[in-house]
């Protein structure tokens, strides 16, 4: 167990914490949610002793291990990749350290004896003898083959460096593991296998991420970072989302009767625990969730943007037929003879391994480079929005928020783009922010605001979640769900994809797999593992969102 005890912490005037107290216990998996700046990452440094805080203490339970999730990538260079990983259990790793080093010796001592005698006992009783193969399976899980195995950290790609370091954190069973963004740089099989490996872990878990169906899938509780403050619920990101955003909407219906309130958040709460049921953890949560009493749910004073997109005009029968089209860059065949028909009503998510050819794609289609071979038609009615993968060349210093956007309204008042500003959460003088020094995820809420004063009935979104905080991917989110043209996206949130499209493309070794699905059947669908196998035959690789 792991206790914070009144504490506070500030950067000057900024007051990230105030008189925080919580405590986590074993079992229970938390993930730490809050807008980006309000101090996600850096609680978790506080717990983990990496930074003190002005005030309060930190009590872990005596004789429990605590892992963290490493940042430092070039730490481990001159390590074996399966030793890395075994350094997550430092005591281990240093009696096997010394037993090596005693049993080297040209001149082996009586006393060099009894010590090995003493080490081997305590080797045995750390796991020792299994060290290796629990780390050999935790590295395959996560997707780095054998063949690697044995290669120094410096020999493989950066990408991989980050999961050996997730498994060096997961090594050894620590009673408490914090995890900050442990999905970044992982293929969808590697998420599904830390899901699997974190549901079945009985020790206490602290994880801060952006992936809403890794929280889902994983957390027990929800920490909640708002204005200095944390506050503790019981559930997963859904829940807290849905729940807060209906005490939210009582909170402003006063002339609902409060027997009236209990009744709705009584049939939320029954509707969520048998949603709930089909998950590993179903009955764990289930129990909790009985638990709650009405004054448990609280609204979050969270701000989200919102975000909506209502085509001027209705698309029509002919969309985008794409015939024989071919790219190559570099001498390296990007796109290869693709033939897709996209129709009305159309939600196309596309997938697979090779990112480069879906942002390739989205560039030609979008008129931004031409294709070596083949055409693509656009219907007659189709008008077109698309969201760059990098946006920084869409901005140009020396102009503001209001005077880019401007440039699409079709209103000649500027209180009228402000509106739309406005719905971004760019409020007062923050309009007249010079275009040139926004931040990654600013400039993704000013193009969001472009597309939604463009009116369009076909959007095009290449990655649009990478820069965005929790808030703004579900706002966007929600605003997909409701909009009623055509739209093309790829994206590596999982529950992005699965609650938007209807229909799945996968870039393949061997071409593409075109189903008319939800991404969540199309996992499962034993058709499309037949197709994957052999497309896939021969190549590491996975279905990668």
């Amino acid at each position: 167990m792991i206790t914070a005890s009144n504490i506070s912490l500030s950067y000057g005037t900024q007051v990230l914490f105030k008189e925080v107290n919580l405590k986590f216990t074993p079992g229970n998996c938390y993930g730490i949610i809050g807008a980006n700046g309000a101090g996600k990452s850096t609680f978790l440094k506080i717990l983990s002793g990496e930074i003190e805080p002005d005030s309060g203490e930190i009590v872990v339970t005596p004789g429990e291990r605590l892992a963290t999730l490493k940042q430092d990538h070039f730490k481990y260079n001159d390590y074996r990749v399966i030793d890395t990983v075994i350094m997550g259990f430092k005591h281990l790793y240093d009696v096997m350290q010394e037993r090596d080093a005693i049993y080297s010796k040209d001149d082996f001592s009586e006393e060099d004896g009894l010590r090995a005698a003493e080490l081997e006992g305590e080797f045995s009783e750390l796991g020792g003898w299994e060290a290796e193969a629990t780390a050999a399976q935790m590295l395959d899980g996560l997707g780095i083959p054998v063949a690697l195995h044995e290669k120094k950290m410096n020999e493989i790609e950066d990408n991989l460096k980050v999961r050996v370091l997730l498994a060096q954190a997961l090594f050894g069973n620590p009673d408490i593991l914090l995890l900050d963004e442990p999905t970044n740089h992982l293929d969808l099989e590697s998420i599904h296998w830390l899901e699997d490996y974190l549901e079945d872990f009985n020790n206490t878990v602290i994880v801060v991420s952006h992936d809403r169906h890794f929280l889902n899938t994983v957390c027990t509780h929800i920490c909640d970072i708002d204005y200095g403050r944390i506050q503790l619920y019981v559930g997963n990101y859904d829940f807290w989302y849905m729940s807060s955003q209906l005490a939210a909407k009582q909170m402003k219906d006063e002339k609902k009767r409060r027997e009236e309130k209990i009744a709705e958040l009584k049939e939320f709460i029954q509707r969520f625990s048998s949603n709930v049921a089909k998950a590993k953890q179903a009955t764990s949560r289930k129990k909790l969730i009985d638990k709650l009493t009405i004054d448990d749910i609280k609204p979050s004073s969270r701000r989200f943007p919102y975000v909506a997109f209502k085509p001027n005009r209705e698309i029509g029968k002919n969309v985008l037929e794409i015939k024989n089209l071919s790219k190559t860059i570099e001498g390296e065949k990007v796109i290869d003879n693709l033939s897709i028909t996209i129709n009305p009503g159309d939600k196309v998510a596309f997938v697979g391994p090779n990112h480069y050819a879906k942002t390739v794609l989205f560039q030609i289609i979008s008129g931004e480079m031409e294709p070596d071979e083949g055409s693509y038609t656009w219907g007659v009615t189709t008008s077109l929005s698309y969201f760059p993968k990098d946006n920084s060349k869409m901005f140009g210093p020396g102009i503001n928020m209001t005077e880019y956007l401007q440039q699409f309204s079709k209103e000649d008042d500027d209180n009228y783009v402000r509106s739309f500003l406005g719905r971004m959460l760019f409020t007062g003088d923050e309009a007249l922010k010079d275009c040139g020094v926004l931040s990654g995820g600013e400039r993704v809420r000013v193009v969001l605001a472009k597309m939604m004063l463009e009116g369009n009935n076909c959007l095009i979104f290449d990655e649009p979640t990478s820069h965005l905080d929790l808030e703004s991917i579900q706002a966007l989110n929600n605003g997909l769900i409701d909009f009623k043209g055509v739209l093309l996206f790829n994206s590596h949130d999982h529950q992005f994809v699965d609650s938007l499209a209807n229909r799945i493309i996968e870039f393949t070794p061997k071409g593409i797999i075109d189903k008319m699905e939800r991404f969540d059947d199309y996992l499962v669908d034993e058709d499309v593992k037949a197709k994957r196998d052999k497309a896939y035959e021969g190549y590491k690789g996975a279905v990668v969102i």
